[in-house]
């Protein structure tokens, strides 16, 4: 019965956060169903009603059933990487959005420390045409 109860409790709490509209609260929301699957998958296999299923070999009706446990296995490990996967949407969602880190307010002119006054006076202007002869952007122009 606590068990179930558990359970219970467990799976009403995973869909009431799984229901707000932070992520970060669905996503603990899905780990609480998942943990309330996995007490459901433990109490189907008879734990408390039978033994362990390799400690008496000879009555294996008494013996407990294994593969809900390797189920639990198998769900933990699912729902660890599905946990993963929400987390890192998560913190994608949360960067925000513009140039890389470390490009911020050098114009686009990395690697020209130390050039200052030697623009190119035959540089094409801003139209993408080279420059006449004479009429450079540079100091001299």
């Amino acid at each position: 019965m606590s068990t179930a109860l558990a359970a219970g409790v467990l799976a009403a709490g995973g869909v009431f956060l799984i229901l707000r509209a932070e992520l970060l609260r669905a996503i603990l929301g899905f780990m609480l169903l998942g943990h309330a699957v996995n007490l459901v998958f433990l109490a189907s296999g008879g734990l408390h009603r039978r033994a362990a299923p390799l400690l008496d070999r000879h009555d294996p009706q008494a013996a407990s059933d294994p593969l809900p446990q390797a189920f639990v296995l198998t769900a933990v490990v699912i729902t660890f990487g599905i946990t993963v996967l929400l987390l890192a949407v998560l913190r994608a969602s949360r960067t925000p959005s513009g140039p890389p880190p470390g490009t911020e307010g050098t114009g686009g002119t990395e690697g020209t420390e130390g050039t200052e006054g030697t623009e190119d006076t035959d540089a094409p202007d801003a139209g993408g045409r080279p420059a006449a002869p004479g009429h450079g952007r540079g100091p001299a122009g």
